[in-house]
């Protein structure tokens, strides 16, 4: 019934949608992946290999340094407890589908963990379901099998409609598609053994960074954190 609502709604909203969706792409403020390393051996304790794989988020866009992006937060608090060894192996603009090509430019080396952060571009790409989520299964694939990843943790798609930069009702249809799509993405994984953590960080503004779509360093510290933790609680 979601779904028979959501494709009504995009059917009668369609041309109004698309100027909006066009609007937006001309007028948003387009934030630069940040300086600073995206690879490097960290802290002091056992070895702890981590891969961070995806999107403009995986690099840390909206962030001023690598130092405050998702991989610094994390390695900064897995650091505590391991050496970590770790890379960043992420593009703006990647989806669940051209993500792969990224990782088969490197020669695979084994990831005690590897963290997938994609959906957002899923979404406001308009990719099928469908496709995605054998993107998604080929992905883990890949990791698991050429990168010998021994655990996968998948963050789950945020909240579009929360999205300060998006006007409404596209901002709204744009929820519902997320929403779908994190509840299959989620199924998904539990399927086949990949952890997934739903995106439960709030998106106020002082989350959010200054072009109102992507984490600014305050919800790369949370994610961080997140994650670093169930890293260490297992």
């Amino acid at each position: 019934m979601n779904r028979f609502f959501e494709t009504i709604v995009k059917l009668i909203l369609s041309p109004y949608l698309a100027t909006q969706a066009l609007k937006v792409r001309k007028l948003a403020k387009v934030l630069p992946e940040p300086p600073g390393h995206r690879s490097g051996v960290t802290g002091t304790g056992p070895d702890l290999s981590l891969m961070i794989v995806g999107d403009s988020s995986a690099s840390g866009v909206g962030a001023p340094h690598q130092t405050m992006a998702l991989s610094g937060q994390m390695v900064n608090f897995l650091g505590a407890s391991y050496r970590v060894k770790w890379r960043v192996m992420a593009r703006s603009g990647a989806t669940s589908c051209t993500v792969r090509p990224i990782l088969r430019s490197q020669d695979p080396q084994r990831a005690d963990v590897v963290l997938v952060v994609l959906g957002v571009n899923d979404v406001t790409s308009q990719m099928p379901l469908h496709r995605i989520l054998a993107c998604r299964a080929e992905l883990y694939t890949l990791l698991f099998e050429s990168w010998q990843a021994k655990r996968i943790i998948a963050t789950g798609v945020p909240p579009i409609d929360r999205f300060p930069l998006l006007p409404n009702p596209l901002r709204w249809v744009l929820g519902l598609q997320a929403r779908r799509f994190d509840k299959a993405l989620a199924e998904q994984a539990k399927a086949i053994g990949v952890e997934y953590m739903p995106f439960d960080v709030p998106l106020t503004p002082e989350m959010m960074a200054e072009d109102g779509f992507h984490p600014g360093p305050n919800a790369y510290y949370l994610i961080g954190q997140k994650v670093a933790t169930q890293i260490l609680h297992r």
